[in-house]
């Protein structure tokens, strides 16, 4: 099948499995063609949690495509897509997007087909599993037991325990080396957990607004846990392809084309993806020139030395922001219900910070309260706890010049505004504004002329 067009060039497609492998073809046409270009600048992204292949490239596409005329005439800049193996809930709304028949005809979908498919090529040699979870999806049996049996499949299909050093991947804090947050949210009562999303899931469709009848029927949520499970897999999947795959790339880029100043970018957990890249970079290693995080997908407190909540214990990225030449700017927004809700309740379930909990059924969804702040995310509100952090509003950063070094804390929720439930305004992210971030971060045009008609 013929590559789809892109809207930039040149660009380079570098594909990742779930262990850190690159494609070896692929590499090696970035390196030779880098130094063909004669390219300074190379900005890298990569996807979240929601895309697959085709959704990936489109992406890319529309978001690098106001970039040459956003910077010099001059500039080398070149591009590079990370395709690494997460899947696409077909029922989820992505602005601009195409959007599923599932997610036009139904409340709380059954497993449409697309995300049968999806499951099928994500979880390989697990075709059973899925098929006992989606007609299980679609039966919605009444009796207590079925739920847990659908709880221990969901279990089954993700490896919600995996073996050796993945665990690792998986973490967001540390303490004394050693990760908090085994994924407990699979060990309680799946009755419980399905009937905590469900509840969730009602208060974002309805706001405020007081539903007229009783609790939610708990396999309103048992589609959101088999969601949030997938979504557990990947972060463990985005950690590895970084520290595994994207960190050591890099290192070679610098040893086969000196000079080059790479920007990485990340939405969702592809945020996550490109810090753990961090961890990932051979000793010495300075190319990296910025990092921009889009809605990023991983705890707000990854950076920090220690826990405001628990000093013994730490971000598991702590202190990787200095392994870059320059700034990593966190862009959040107050409109991502992926990140502001569904993100904390389900880092709660998993232990993903440490700390006491909330009693089962207590009021839990308060952005401001316990949820907000121990189990908040970075695309919700930014990196926190780490000193010397600073804070713009949108306009502000465009405004003027970003800080040289050091974590930066950027509102974009005047762009990052649309979508809908249960996800909100999380993929909410092709906007020139963004672009532009991304190129004051690395500064790629602090010498060229200002920006043509777009707004400040």
């Amino acid at each position: 099948m013929a590559q789809p067009t892109m809207s930039v060039s040149p660009y380079w497609e570098l594909t990742f499995d779930a262990d850190g492998d690159v494609d070896a073809a692929q590499r090696d046409r970035l390196l030779a063609g880098a130094k063909r270009h004669g390219i300074r600048d190379l900005i890298v992204f990569s996807h979240g949690w929601n895309n697959d292949r085709s959704g990936a490239h489109r992406l890319y596409s529309r978001f690098f495509e106001p970039i040459p005329r956003l910077a010099p005439a001059a500039a080398r800049i070149g591009y590079a897509g990370v395709v690494w193996p997460s899947m696409r809930f077909s029922d989820e709304p992505i602005p601009d997007f195409p959007r599923s028949v599932a997610a036009e005809t139904s409340r709380r979908p059954a497993l449409d087909e697309d995300t049968r498919h999806a499951l099928l090529e994500t979880f390989p040699g697990r075709a059973t599993v899925v098929d006992q979870i989606a007609r299980m999806l679609e039966q919605r049996p009444p009796e207590e037991s079925e739920l847990e049996e659908f709880g221990r499949l969901v279990r089954l299909l993700v490896d919600a325990v995996p073996p050796g050093p993945q665990a690792l991947f998986a973490a967001d804090t540390l303490a004394e080396g050693v990760p908090q947050d085994e994924p407990r949210m699979f060990a309680g009562p799946a009755a419980e957990v399905c009937g905590e999303f469900a509840a969730a899931l009602a208060r974002l469709e309805c706001g405020d607004e007081q539903r007229e009848f009783g609790i939610p029927n708990p396999w309103d949520g048992a589609h959101e846990l088999l969601r949030q499970a997938t979504y557990y897999a990947m972060k463990r999947r985005a950690g590895t392809v970084g520290e595994r795959g994207l960190g050591p790339l890099i290192g070679r880029l610098a040893r086969a084309v000196p000079g080059v100043r790479v920007h990485l970018v990340g939405h969702s957990f592809g945020g996550r993806l490109v810090s753990f890249a961090l961890r990932g970079l051979p000793d010495g290693v300075r190319t990296v020139k910025s990092v921009t995080l889009l809605q990023g997908a991983f705890s707000h407190y990854a950076f920090a030395a220690r826990l405001p909540h628990d000093p013994r214990a730490g971000g598991v990225l702590q202190g990787q922001q200095n392994r870059i030449d320059g700034p990593l700017v966190c862009c959040y927004s107050r409109h991502d219900s992926a990140l502001s809700t569904m993100y904390p309740l389900a880092s709660r379930m998993a232990r993903d910070a440490q700390g006491v909990l909330p009693e089962p059924g207590a009021a839990v969804l308060s952005v401001g309260g316990v949820l907000g702040t121990k189990w908040g995310a970075m695309g919700h509100d930014g990196v926190q706890s780490v000193p010397g952090t600073r804070g713009y509003g949108l306009a502000e950063a465009l405004a003027g010049e970003l800080p040289v070094s050091g974590c930066v804390n950027v509102d974009v929720a005047e762009v990052v505004r649309r979508g809908g439930a249960p996800a909100g305004a999380h993929s909410d992210i092709v906007h020139p504004e963004l672009a532009r971030v991304v190129l004051a971060a690395g500064r790629i045009a602090q010498d060229g002329p200002p920006p043509r008609d777009l707004p400040v």
